[in-house]
């Protein structure tokens, strides 16, 4: 409210009453619609100079976003280096990654292109408009990411995974629900990344600020299981924290790490 107090003043002071009248509207209109437009980054301005001026970062990554001419994909600006810096290591080999969510088909064909050639790539998307992606850049294959026997047939078919990237409904039950499923079937070393989880605080994403389901209270979850031995409640989620051997948190993006976690022990040398 204190943003909307301040807008107001704005266009109160400079516009008139109606200007700011009707920039109030808008704000409700946007709060309820809880879109993403007012982030949206100039047309007009470097996509490259403003990454590499933000966020220091320069690579494989970014030239092959900007360079983009073929189908449509939609990334914001910080996710570049945050997909490097937990991806790279993963680049030409015959890595298994799985993208929930394929829209425009432009997503799978930059991933082709970094990971390369022997990369195992799969798209799911529950639209079937979809389909007419498949082998462009990746396989794709429709149905839901809530579904547990589709998931688990399209990790049969690729043989193992080893990257996740949640970019799918965005919804809350969706996403845990999909990371219960999907998590323990991660290779050891792999990564389960979800992103746009600023919709964690959006009520039309089953989301809102200290909402019960707010994806981030999943997330205390997990954090207290990791630190488990140091309390005497049980696991939440044992068949993630089991192996859940780390947890990064970034604007709008989870990180979660899968390998060995082994009972924590301390020594003292001189």
């Amino acid at each position: 409210m204190k943003r909307l107090f301040r807008k107001f003043q704005n266009k109160l002071q400079n516009e008139g009453p109606l200007s700011a009248l009707k920039a109030s509207l808008r704000y409700f209109k946007n709060a309820t619609n809880q879109g993403i437009e007012e982030y949206s980054f100039p047309k007009n301005l470097d996509i490259r100079e403003d990454i590499e001026r933000k966020y220091n970062f320069s690579g494989a990554l970014l030239d092959i976003f900007v360079a983009n001419k073929d189908n449509v994909v939609h990334k914001w600006h910080h996710y570049i280096p945050l997909y490097d810096k937990y991806f790279s290591n993963f680049r030409n080999r015959q890595v298994r990654f799985l993208e929930i969510g394929v829209s425009k088909g432009g997503s799978l064909q930059i991933w082709r292109k970094y990971f390369g050639e022997d990369a195992i790539i799969f798209g799911i998307d529950i639209d079937p408009e979809c389909e007419k992606y498949n082998g462009l850049g990746g396989q794709v294959r429709i149905g839901s990411q809530a579904d547990g026997n589709f998931l688990t047939s399209v990790i049969a078919e690729m043989g193992g995974i080893d990257i996740v990237l949640d970019d799918g409904s965005h919804r809350m039950e969706h996403i845990v629900s999909s990371l219960r499923i999907l998590f323990p079937k991660l290779n050891n070393s792999g990564i389960y990344l979800v992103e746009d989880l600023h919709t964690a605080y959006w009520s039309n994403f089953g989301g809102g600020f200290r909402n019960k389901n707010n994806f981030f209270n999943k997330i205390r979850d997990l954090t207290d299981d990791m630190h488990h031995w140091y309390h005497r409640e049980d696991l939440k989620e044992k068949l993630i924290s089991d192996s859940c051997s780390a947890i990064h948190i970034h604007d709008s993006i989870v990180v979660l790490e899968k390998n060995n976690v082994y009972h924590p022990v301390h020594s003292q040398v001189s």
